[in-house]
């Protein structure tokens, strides 16, 4: 075969072009089908990506971007040179980091805990008031924390009337407070939508299996630690990988709606300052360059950690 090889140097690419047009052949039905979605991923997510070039001009709205001005990594330089960068940087990490400490193990605990009760009417009850804050826009949690934490919110109301506390806690005027504040709102929104992932990839677990680990003598947390776990550890696997992939995705409306002045200092991520100086300040390009920034760092931290879970794990996507 080697000698084949050598002889014709063009037999294996040939090999695998036949392979391919068979291939494509037999799911000829599929490819028909998916056209459409091709077309249209093609038209809005390929097509844009022109704009890229924007973070490495001068744009000014009304003029191409090809006719504004060459600058190359300015934008990326007047970020990491900016006396914000250090502040921002670290509220993406906190907020980000935070997030993903106690945001990632909840729906997979609460998705076991939900598996083990038995009362099925029970268990649909809880789950869907688990995951019926997903729904609820950022305007209205914000709506609901104001009334909650406010200067004349219930909680210091309570307080007061406890003698807990003698003058009321401006919880949402307090950088010390809003990290926390910020990742008991996200979690309460999310874990419940989360939930869903790690229940429909435990519907999938042979019963016989956990019918093996009684047999074997495992109570109810060695089935959940020697059965459900390994299971669903792909899942688990590609769920923490896209989290790490997505860990300067810190938040937008939740910072915008809750914060203010006062927690700035605390609350100003990413997302935020290329809101407020690019593009309220119609400074797009450097609004751009801070985009593309957080994009690459974002794609680098996903094929690293996909990487390190398959070297460590033996588990990845790809």
């Amino acid at each position: 075969m080697n000698k084949l090889n050598q002889l014709h140097p063009t037999a294996p690419s040939q090999m695998k072009i036949r392979n391919a047009m068979r291939r494509l052949y037999r799911e000829r039905q599929l490819w028909l089908i998916s056209i459409p979605m091709i077309i249209w991923v093609l038209i809005f997510c390929y097509t844009p990506l022109y704009g890229i070039l924007m973070a490495f001009v001068n744009y000014i709205p009304g003029k191409s971007i090809l006719q504004s001005d060459w600058v190359g990594l300015t934008h990326f330089k007047m970020f990491f040179d900016s006396p914000d960068f250090s502040i921002v940087l670290r509220n993406t990490l906190a907020i980000s980091g935070l997030s993903i400490l106690f945001g990632f193990p909840a729906p997979i605990v609460l998705a076991i805990l939900l598996k083990e009760l038995s009362n099925k009417r029970f268990r649909k009850t809880i789950q869907t008031i688990s995951y019926l804050p997903h729904f609820i826009s950022w305007v209205v949690v914000a709506s609901i924390l104001f009334t909650l934490l406010g200067n004349e919110g219930i909680l210091n109301d309570l307080f007061m009337r406890f003698g807990i506390i003698d003058q009321p806690i401006s919880y949402l005027g307090e950088g010390k407070y809003f990290w926390g504040i910020i990742t008991s709102a996200n979690l309460w929104k999310d874990v419940g939508w989360s939930t869903i992932i790690y229940l429909s990839a435990m519907a999938g677990v042979d019963s016989e299996m956990y019918d093996a680990g009684k047999v074997d003598g495992l109570n109810r947390f060695g089935l959940i630690w020697h059965i459900t776990l390994p299971s669903i550890r792909s899942t688990i696997v590609l769920l923490w990988i896209l989290g790490i992939g997505g860990i300067l995705n810190a938040g937008f409306e939740q910072q915008l709606l809750i914060g203010n002045a006062q927690t700035r200092e605390y609350y100003e991520v990413i997302d935020t300052y290329a809101y407020k100086y690019g593009i309220e300040l119609g400074n797009y390009s450097y609004g751009a360059a801070i985009g593309l920034l957080k994009a690459i760092i974002g794609i680098t931290l996903v094929f690293g950690a996909n990487r390190f879970s398959k070297k460590v794990l033996d588990t990845s996507i790809i």
